[in-house]
Order: structure tokens, then sequence, then C-alpha cells
């Protein structure tokens, strides 16, 4: 698996968790702008691994 990938994936399952356990009361110290850094992250990482899968090279 490319890094590219690797990356994409743990900043989902990061994002998923974080998103999960803060809603249900678990981390509600966490700020909602980190979240939403840790989602525009997510969505960085998950458009330059298509970028990199659609490379000829």
């Amino acid at each position: 698996m490319k890094p590219t990938t690797m990356i994409f994936l743990i900043l989902l399952g990061v994002l998923a968790t974080v998103w999960v356990m803060r809603g249900l009361g678990i981390l509600t110290f966490i700020p909602g702008g980190l979240l939403w850094l840790l989602l525009l992250g997510t969505i960085g990482a998950g458009v330059v691994d298509i970028v990199q899968k659609t490379r000829r090279w």
C-alpha cells in the first residue's frame, strides 16, 4: 500500500474515532476548530492520494 494511502486511512480512522468519542461526551475538551482542521487534512490527504494514483509514472 502506498504511503499516501496509508496517511489518508490513518487520518480517516483518527477523525472517525475522535468525532464519535466527542459525540459521546468522552472527548469534550477538544475544540471544534481542531476537528475541522483534522477533517480538512483528511480531505487534503485523500485528494493527494487520488492525484498520485492517476499519475502515469
